[in-house]
């Protein structure tokens, strides 16, 4: 299906894989969004579109408070794409150090690093080995688990679909009547990845407890040298059993990745704190960058 050039714009649908897929392998990109098994399993969340500008496919989106978007442009002129977009008042959301150092030299763009978008970025054996005193606690709650369980890890398939997706409906409904509208899309789009990992080509590991699913994890390879890790869901009443799926997914695939990349907290502290005491190498920033003089901005 073609996509319209801007200001028209479509929904991401599955026959846009193959060439977003390429268009993302050409930039290597370092934060999680850009994959296409991200665009598409957040379409409705963030209301992805897709458009055309200077040869570049532009993708529009929604924040969770309403705000609007475009990520950054894949293919074609880019440079071209972003003084378009910029001309036209858009905010540019999800540039990283990279892109914004060779793109975004113009004096007169707003450029402020989102602290509760930043990914985190891990090495992939130290998830897979927890080395040393560092990761001490870790490991303890791991044993904890398996003195305590009759457990196995395989990777994910079909065979386990059904168990996946009955652990993740029992994990929603552990909000109650907490449940926001972010971990009813979160869900959404968790579910689909399951029903879906095949087409989209996601790899995950499950483990069971006395034959029933009570965790998984599903992931893809971002970069050359980095994996991504987008929906972990475990039973929040056996502890140790989120430590031990977060080491199996970075021991049993993706050995040819250095990184994973973990995604980011949405400044939820205790997900935060969570993330922080794996000790990432690094939190690839993001930034969201206005253009507050929009109509002096000149689109050639």
């Amino acid at each position: 299906m073609e996509i319209p050039p801007y200001p028209g714009s479509r929904q991401i649908t599955i026959a846009d894989k193959p060439l977003l897929d390429r268009l993302c392998h050409d930039i290597q990109p370092r934060v999680s969004e850009l994959s296409f098994a991200g665009l598409y399993l957040f379409r409705l969340a963030h209301k992805y579109r897709l458009s055309t500008a200077a040869g570049s496919i532009v993708v529009f989106g929604k924040g969770y408070d309403g705000s609007d978007y475009f990520l950054p442009p894949l293919g074609g002129d880019i440079a071209q794409a972003l003084k378009i977009m910029f001309s036209h008042g858009h905010s540019l959301y999800g540039t990283d150090d990279l892109f914004a150092a060779r793109y975004l030299k113009e004096d007169n763009l707003h450029i402020t690093e989102l602290r509760d978008s930043c990914d985190y970025l891990y090495l992939r054996e130290e998830l897979a080995t927890l080395p040393g005193s560092r990761f001490h606690k870790k490991k303890n709650r791991i044993n904890y688990f398996i003195n305590r369980h009759d457990y196995s890890v395989k990777l994910f398939s079909e065979e386990n679909l059904d168990g996946c997706l009955n652990l993740l409906d029992r994990w929603t409904l552990s909000f109650g009547n907490e449940i926001s509208g972010s971990i009813r899309m979160e869900s959404g789009a968790a579910s689909e990845a399951l029903i879906s990992a095949e087409e989209l080509g996601l790899d995950g590991v499950v483990i069971t407890v006395n034959n029933s699913v009570a965790a998984f994890a599903l992931g893809e390879q971002l970069n050359n040298n980095t994996a991504v890790c987008h929906f972990e869901k475990a039973d929040p009443f056996k502890e140790g059993l989120y430590q031990l799926v977060n080491r199996e997914f970075a021991r049993m695939l993706f050995q040819e990745c250095r990184y994973i990349n973990r995604e980011q907290d949405l400044g939820d502290i205790g997900l935060r704190n969570a993330k922080l005491s794996y000790h990432p190498v690094e939190l690839v920033k993001k930034y969201l960058v206005t253009c507050p003089n929009h109509k002096d901005f000149v689109a050639l």
